[in-house]
């Protein structure tokens, strides 16, 4: 299949600012990223060392999930904040497990569609879309989605190192909800999202760095992450540091220690 509605000769990507899903790409060793995203990304090491295997981390919590969730009857996942390709992507895992998974991948950044023939590689039994929208446009999300997804049965909701990037102002909370108010019972929102509860000064002095290149950077209590979650069922161990949700369905992330990673993660059923 095809990206929806997608040009990739019309594609245009600014690389005069950075942008959070080529630092990301940078931070794990990607070469889909410009000089302006790694001067940020190294400025980012300055405070703290660590961002890298927090981004291997995040993405680690994206495998393990999704595996669960395959394991456990889920069929089809929209993933909303997709970034750039890096293998194995979300539909490998789900799809290793049930060939029949479908997946829909959305991202807002150009440089995602010029890339995105890769996310949609997968089985001939299953699905696999790429679609070009923001979340902060959860009605263009769900009708493209709905294109391959039957909203009449149970969707995994992936919003993995995504709502940091919008804040309580642009109505993080109110477009989570508004998802999930399409989704069927028995449907699931996987989330990850950093955190300043451990590393205060560092996440103050990030945030304003990033808020001066145009990026904003909405760091969450523990308190204030589980508010997305409320009225779900919580899948044990609830909410979590990152690398401490069910570690046995994947291996440690290279780098990682018995430190706390700034970040928490956590899944939860629809009613």
């Amino acid at each position: 299949m095809t990206g929806q509605g997608s040009d990739r000769n019309a594609v245009v990507i600014d690389t005069s600012t950075p942008h959070p899903a080529r630092m990301y790409d940078w931070y794990l060793g990607g070469k889909d990223n410009y000089p302006v995203d790694e001067e940020m990304g190294r400025q980012m090491l300055t405070l703290d060392p660590r961002v890298p295997v927090m981004a291997r981390v995040n993405r680690a919590f994206m495998h393990r999930a999704t595996r669960w969730l395959a394991q456990n009857g889920v069929r089809q996942f929209l993933d909303i904040g997709t970034g750039i390709p890096t293998e194995p992507n979300l539909h490998q895992i789900a799809q290793e497990v049930a060939p029949d998974a479908r997946v829909v991948y959305c991202d807002n950044d150009p440089i995602v569609l010029a890339h995105a023939e890769a996310l949609l590689r997968g089985t001939p039994e299953g699905a696999t879309e790429y679609l070009q929208a923001d979340v902060r446009d959860p009605a263009a999300v769900v009708e493209g989605a709905k294109r391959v997804l039957d909203f009449d049965r149970p969707v995994a909701l992936s919003l993995v190192a995504l709502l940091h990037f919008v804040s309580d102002e642009e109505g993080a909370h109110e477009l989570v909800d508004r998802l999930l108010a399409e989704l069927p019972s028995g449907s699931y929102l996987v989330m990850t999202h950093a955190t300043a509860d451990f590393t205060p000064e560092v996440s103050a002095a990030a945030t304003e760095k990033l808020r001066a290149a145009g990026i904003t950077l909405a760091l969450r209590s523990r308190d204030e992450f589980a508010r997305f979650f409320h009225g779900l069922d919580l899948v044990a161990p609830g909410v979590e540091v990152v690398h401490r949700w069910h570690p046995e369905l994947g291996e440690p992330v290279p780098g990682q220690d018995d430190g706390v990673i700034p970040g928490y993660g956590a899944v939860a059923r629809t009613p």
